[in-house]
């Protein structure tokens, strides 16, 4: 799967909000300052270019919706940063990110729970 830009990032997290929307729609959703109409617009339709959206057309206007979901993207791009920054090692990430100060002992218990529970559902097959 592509990767996408930080600014189609930005849009498709909002058309994955929208699940439909019009570039209207989508520019409401936008923080300040807004770029301008024909920028997004544009970016919705590299978006469709690259398979990450379709259209439903209204006479000259377009409403746009998702064809990718956010949980594949988000798995794709987590397996691309597991591969190229953690030696496609599972084992090396969670290493990496149980050694982050930022995690608090409560998150790594909720997270070692969810460990045990994937663990035990695997054994049961």
């Amino acid at each position: 799967m592509k990767k996408l830009t930080k600014a189609e990032e930005e849009i498709m997290q909002i058309v994955w909000e929208l699940k439909q929307g019009f570039v209207n729609d989508i520019m409401d959703k936008l923080p300040l300052p807004k770029p301008a109409y024909n920028t997004v617009s544009t970016i919705v339709r590299i978006l469709e270019k690259k398979g990450f959206v379709s259209h439903n057309a209204f006479g000259n206007t377009h409403q746009y919706f998702p064809i990718v979901t956010k949980e594949d993207y988000s798995a794709s791009l987590l397996k691309g940063i597991i591969q190229n920054y953690f030696g496609n090692s599972y084992k090396q990430m969670v290493s990496f990110f149980s050694k982050d100060t930022e995690i608090s002992l409560k998150e790594l218990e909720e997270i070692k729970e969810l460990m045990e529970n994937q663990i035990n559902k695997l054994k049961e097959k």
